[in-house]
């Protein structure tokens, strides 16, 4: 088939899917452009294009590979044998099956490798994949260009002679604190256990800004666990650009530089500040993010424990050297004069205690000039502080009104786990493939729980409590949590048997932590502070954190936070019944999860506009209809 048949062809499928005539000249426009310069590369660039944009092509092709291998089929270039193969080996190995069959399809002649390229523009006409567009554009308008881009993200930063080894020492100081994560213990033991970052890291999906019509949102609704799961990959696949974590910082079609201004948003629990840590272990190990020379961490948490009262402002080399003492050597001032290669991480500013405010006129433009800590982050975005850095903010939707959004280069959400995450997130869990997809099938099969996996702090409670259940010998396991009332109950029964305090009444901690989670929820109140709301409640804070001493000079005021378990337990927490007579367990009971409801719904009403917070509302819906009005 030639050129031109190929190009009609497209045209004419495009105009069977019933778009508008403004959708059919541009994808029709676009795929005719497309076929005529990816003959124009060589064999060796083409390979180069196609292994750099090898991740995003698994993502377009294992939505529907079989019309890819059909199409490959049709045109003589696989037979019908090869192309069963690779569709059972994608049917096994789903992700790891489609990088296989782009891998094998690498490895043989040009004219395969370009009938791929040509079957995935055909695809778009039947499938209109926002992914898919943005390469075939970048491919096609960039042209010779895209090779010089491609070698240009790969290189990476020059380190002057003078600052060689201060940046060694940063990157070993990086690596130390982000290559492992603490494990939750199981009962009865009361040791906590390091396991490896990577054996435990699970890819997050993260989407450019998505918003949908009320109809849709409705229907969502009416979904439950699996179902909701298939509809939210389906409909997010179709109108939702995904980008990787490694893509945010890539300049945008049409802009000739990289993004300085970067926001990552998502709600509770759905893995911002582990995406950040992600970042800064693969920094650190050199395997992304090298035109960075320097990466630099503040918590917006930590910014509120700075003493204001003592020192109510300070440069910005003062405030570096406060997370990063090894960096107060005056070489400092050397890295900072070249703006360019430095990021700073800006992380939690739904936790800030001040409000951004990006109309303020007194801005900061030396690292040397005293100015409020807010004021330092407002010049770092406004540009007038080290302009040339990238700046990368997290936070949960209820603040990004606080944001000037028009200043953001890019602009990202998490959306958590689809299922094949969830699935590969309890096998790592588990640490047994066998065990872990055993207790994955159990979850699957109960449509609240499932439900509840797309956000990984709720995958972390949910395997805490089966691991110790499924790693039982089965004539000596008890039955298995099948609400979330349960689930949570024998959640807070392994926190109280493996971390409990030395407590004469330990029911009345709980009552009270009861109360304090559910000031929190109503009053958005993420952090709870020694000087603050701590003693309102009767609690007093640890003077201790089981994150290790090395952070305790910088927290030498301890907080607690309802986030220390996690803020996605504090409706449940707020929920505990305040009658001393009952126990936790007969405290589970319908007045208990009724108020758990309540609590939930006051937390959540702030934040509709993100769609993550659906899954919750729904299993709320459900609950409802379970235990009546």
């Amino acid at each position: 088939m030639s050129e031109d048949d190929l190009c009609k062809k497209s045209v004419s499928m495009i105009s069977k899917k019933g778009r508008s005539d403004e959708d059919v000249s541009s994808l029709s426009g676009l795929t005719q452009k497309f076929h005529k310069v990816i003959h124009t590369f060589s064999h060796e660039d083409l390979l180069k294009i196609t292994e750099f944009y090898k991740p995003y092509l698994v993502y377009v092709i294992e939505y529907d590979i079989t019309s890819i291998l059909q199409n490959l089929v049709t045109k003589n270039i696989l037979t019908n044998d090869e192309a069963k193969r690779f569709k059972a080996k994608e049917e096994c190995e789903r992700q790891a099956g489609v990088e296989s069959f782009i891998s094998d399809i690498m490895k043989m002649d040009s004219v395969v490798l370009v009938s791929l390229w040509e079957a995935l523009a055909e695809e778009l006409a039947r499938f209109p994949s926002p992914n898919m567009t943005r390469i075939l554009e970048e491919v096609t308008e960039r042209g010779p260009d895209l090779l010089k881009d491609i070698q240009a993200s790969l290189q990476a930063a020059l380190i002057d002679d003078g600052i060689k080894g201060l940046h060694e020492k940063h990157r070993g100081g990086v690596s130390k604190s982000t290559r492992s994560l603490e494990d939750q213990t199981s009962p009865g033991d009361q040791r906590t256990r390091a396991v490896g970052f990577e054996t435990r890291y699970t890819e997050l999906m993260v989407f450019k800004q998505f918003k949908r019509t009320y109809g849709e949102r409705q229907h969502e609704l009416e979904k439950m666990g699996r179902q909701h799961a298939e509809l939210i990959e389906e409909r997010t696949k179709e109108k939702c650009e995904r980008i990787w974590t490694e893509q945010l910082f890539r300049r945008n079609l049409g802009s000739e530089i990289d993004p300085h201004i970067v926001v990552v948003s998502g709600v509770a629990g759905i893995g911002k500040t582990t995406m950040v840590q992600k970042i800064m272990f693969d920094w650190a190990r050199g395997t992304q993010y090298q035109r960075f020379a320097f990466v630099f961490l503040i918590k917006f948490r930590e910014l509120n424990l700075l003493d204001i009262e003592t020192e109510p402002q300070m440069p910005l080399t003062r405030l570096i050297a406060r997370h990063y003492k090894y960096l107060s050597d005056p070489k400092l001032r050397e890295i900072l004069l070249k703006p360019e290669p430095l990021l700073f991480i800006f992380d939690g500013l739904d936790e800030y205690k001040h409000k951004l405010d990006f109309t303020q006129q007194r801005l900061c433009s030396n690292i040397d000039d005293y100015f409020p800590v807010h004021s330092l982050v407002i010049s770092l975005v406004r540009r007038t502080l080290l302009k040339g850095c990238t700046v990368l903010i997290t936070t949960r939707p209820t603040a990004l009104e606080t944001l000037d959004m028009e200043r953001v280069d890019q602009f990202a959400e998490i959306l958590g786990f689809f299922p094949e995450q969830r699935l590969m997130y309890f096998k790592k869990f588990f640490g047994d493939a066998d065990q872990g997809s055993e207790a994955f099938q159990y979850v699957e099969e109960n449509d609240i729980l499932y439900t509840m996996c797309f956000n990984p702090s709720y995958c972390w409670i949910i395997c805490s409590v089966l691991k110790s259940h499924f790693m039982t010998p089965e004539e000596k396991r008890g039955a298995a949590p099948r609400t979330v009332t349960e689930l949570f109950v024998m959640f807070l029964h392994n926190i109280l048997t493996n971390h409990k305090r030395e407590a004469k009444n330990q029911r009345e901690i709980l009552v009270k932590l009861g109360k304090m989670a559910y000031h929190g929820v109503v009053n958005r109140t993420l952090v709870f502070y020694e000087n603050q709301e701590m003693s309102t409640f009767g609690q007093s804070c640890p003077l201790h954190s089981s994150q290790g001493s090395s952070k305790k000079s910088f927290r030498e005021k301890a907080l607690w936070s309802t986030q220390r378990t996690h803020s996605t337990t504090s409706p449940y927490r707020s929920s505990w019944p305040p009658a001393p007579s009952t126990s936790i367990h007969q405290g589970a009971s319908r007045s208990c999860l009724r108020s758990w409801t309540h609590a939930k719904m006051a937390g959540l009403r702030f934040s509709l506009d993100s769609w993550q917070d659906w899954p919750d509302i729904l299993c709320l819906k459900h609950w409802g209809e379970s235990w009546g009005s």
